[in-house]
């Protein structure tokens, strides 16, 4: 069993974001870059797959020099091996796609399986185009997993309860939260991670010019929320309510 995993560097999601003063993005100075953490369940439930059944797992990830401290924390996880592809500038979803599209054509793996979404852009879009992409089926925001001959069965958390979908592999799946527990990397597993192959291509390496389809004109802080107030009795919650709020 090969199984492919995306994984993203993102600022740690526990420390509040600065912005730039021109909008055009945020402070990088002093931030602290973590794994993805979805990717970290994905990764998780990839190396149970290949502990238990026998295969390897590879990452892949798409920026500049610097993500290859996270394809490290990565391997420290437990993958085998990594991509990285260096490119210049962020790209959106459908060109993040265009690029898995090309590794996964290049090493033709059993199974993907990539966090549901990012928690810095939150778009939630990367997985599903590259299954479409490479023409396989995808089951989204995977509860539990189990794996029988050429099928997974996928459970997921619905309104109301779980719903279970079968597909074949080769298939794309995407992690949610509740899919396991992430260890933690022992100190070996760090020691072992640096020795382990991180491959460094272009998108020309792999025969793909990816092209963003969308760009971020700016950004900026949402406005500051109004304090709350204090009310004598409900007749004066119902009054502001009604005249100020006008919610009823």
């Amino acid at each position: 069993m090969k199984i492919m995993v995306p994984v993203r560097r993102v600022p740690n999601p526990d420390v509040k974001v600065r912005l730039k003063k021109d909008g055009t993005g945020i402070e990088t100075e002093g931030v602290n870059f973590l794994i993805n953490p979805f990717d970290e369940y994905a990764i998780e439930e990839s190396v149970r797959i290949t502990e238990k059944g026998g295969g390897e797992v590879f990452l892949v990830s798409i920026g500049t020099a610097a993500n290859e401290e996270t394809l490290r924390a990565g391997l420290a996880l437990g993958a085998h091996r990594a991509y990285l592809v260096t490119v210049d500038g962020s790209l959106d979803s459908a060109a993040v796609a265009d690029v898995l599209a090309a590794v996964y054509n290049q090493e033709k793996p059993d199974l993907v399986i990539a966090g549901k979404q990012s928690v810095d852009t939150d778009n939630n879009q990367a997985a599903q185009m590259l299954a479409a992409k490479v023409g396989v089926p995808q089951a989204c925001f995977a509860y539990k997993v189990e794996l029988e001959g050429t099928k997974a069965s996928v459970q997921r958390e619905i309104d109301g309860g779980l719903e279970t979908k079968e597909v074949e592999l080769p298939c794309v799946i995407t992690a949610d939260l509740r899919l396991n527990q992430p260890r933690y990397a022992s100190l070996p597993a760090i020691m072992k991670a640096k020795k382990k192959e991180v491959k460094k291509v272009t998108p020309a390496d792999l025969g793909v010019d990816p092209k963003s389809c969308t760009r971020v004109l700016g950004l900026s802080q949402p406005p500051p929320r109004k304090a709350g107030q204090k009310v004598a009795s409900v007749d004066e919650l119902v009054e502001k309510l009604k005249n100020e709020a006008k919610v009823i």
